[in-house]
């Protein structure tokens, strides 16, 4: 995969672009499958463009107005990308993993135990409930983690033998090198944390994969060490929010954890993993300012935790599904400025062992942190 230090500005910008408004396909059925409903990143398609693999919605509102249009692929596998009628680059997508046709001895295919995100990384939610998601006065309105276990494309709990049998495979036969745990909210003080040590336990007795863990803050900060001692590599608790006011409104249940104790959680996590081992997701759109995100943003690079900010994106059946996706010139005005914040503090998103700060593919966070390094290499010379 070519470096995304290489990407062009002109390409950077596309991306940005495509991860905003989104992509019409001619031919659904091209690379691997899409990805609808679910925890994490949904209604997107993996799409590479100069050598770099993101997520760019298919399935939303937004993208069925989209003006990028991606015809069906030719005999080599690349498809001209259409800004209405006129051809203004040549995209390719990844072919879908040869370990999507295994099953279990139970019969469960694997593609519903873990599933194939951007190019090279397997993803999972151990447990696909979540106390926050169960009441409508405390869900998170962006979410759509009930929808996959409803239209029966995963299992609502993954147990660690599963886990470990589908990342052996994965590695083996389509080359993946990390691997995202994630987990609903369970009514527990760990908040999780728990399961993802016996799964990530089970995972790397059987194969030798870095593992990012997400969860809530759990109670006990103990915890933290007890993730990296069962093979957890880094941590991901994602603000998603950073407002008081958005939090509330957006996602009124998870707002019962304030800021204060994500901030003390960040400060006891990278004690434990280490400086840009801790990420926070945060979803641009959804009513934070330019400046709010940047602001508490730097406090998260000061102390240590990698603040991965994406676009944030409608998913259909959600309350949020006609909540427009924010711009182009939006996402633009942060990632930027981010980009030369982190490349100023040596946050390096290629440095992180593992999760969706260095899998990097639903956000063009990447190519502007390495714009920055390399404006300043040229500064330097």
């Amino acid at each position: 995969m070519t470096s995304s230090a290489t990407v062009p500005a002109s390409s950077r910008q596309l991306m940005t672009e495509l991860q905003s408004v989104g992509l019409r396909l001619q031919d659904p059925t091209a690379g691997a499958a899409s990805r609808r409903g679910g925890a994490g990143p949904s209604d997107h398609k993996a799409v590479t463009i100069d050598g770099v693999t993101i997520m760019v919605p298919v399935h939303t509102s937004t993208a069925w107005h989209s003006p990028f249009v991606a015809q069906a692929p030719d005999g080599t596998g690349r498809s001209a990308l259409m800004r209405g009628t006129i051809p203004i680059a040549s995209i390719s997508f990844p072919k879908a993993p040869r370990f999507y046709a295994l099953q279990t001895l139970e019969g469960i295919p694997y593609s519903h135990i873990a599933t194939l995100h951007g190019a090279d990384v397997l993803a999972t939610t151990v447990l696909q409930t979540c106390i926050r998601y169960e009441s409508r006065k405390k869900t998170c309105k962006f979410c759509s983690i009930g929808q996959s276990l409803a239209a029966g494309r995963t299992v609502a709990r993954k147990t660690p033998e599963q886990l470990a049998e589908v990342a052996r495979a994965a590695v083996l036969l389509d080359g993946v090198r990390h691997m995202v745990l994630t987990t609903g909210t369970p009514p527990t003080p760990d908040r999780g944390a728990a399961i993802l040590c016996e799964s990530a336990f089970a995972i790397r007795a059987a194969v030798d994969l870095p593992i990012q863990a997400q969860c809530e803050p759990p109670d006990d900060d103990r915890w933290f060490e007890r993730m990296k001692a069962a093979g957890i590599d880094t941590l991901g608790m994602h603000l998603e929010v950073v407002t008081p006011a958005v939090r509330e409104r957006i996602m009124p249940g998870k707002a019962s954890v304030p800021l204060s104790r994500y901030m003390e959680s960040f400060k006891a996590a990278v004690a434990v993993f280490g400086r840009g081992q801790v990420s926070t997701y945060i979803l641009a759109g959804l009513g934070d300012t330019a400046e709010a995100i940047l602001s508490i943003s730097r406090e998260l690079i000061e102390l240590g935790v990698y603040p991965f900010v994406v676009p944030f994106v409608p998913i259909s059946g959600t309350p949020l599904e006609d909540h427009p996706a924010p711009s182009p010139a939006f996402m633009q005005s942060i990632l930027q400025p981010l980009g030369a914040m982190l490349n100023a503090a040596g946050m390096r998103s290629s440095d992180i062992k593992a999760g969706c700060g260095k899998c990097g593919a639903c956000s063009s966070l990447a190519t502007y942190e390495r714009e920055a390094a390399l404006a300043a290499d040229g500064a330097t010379s």
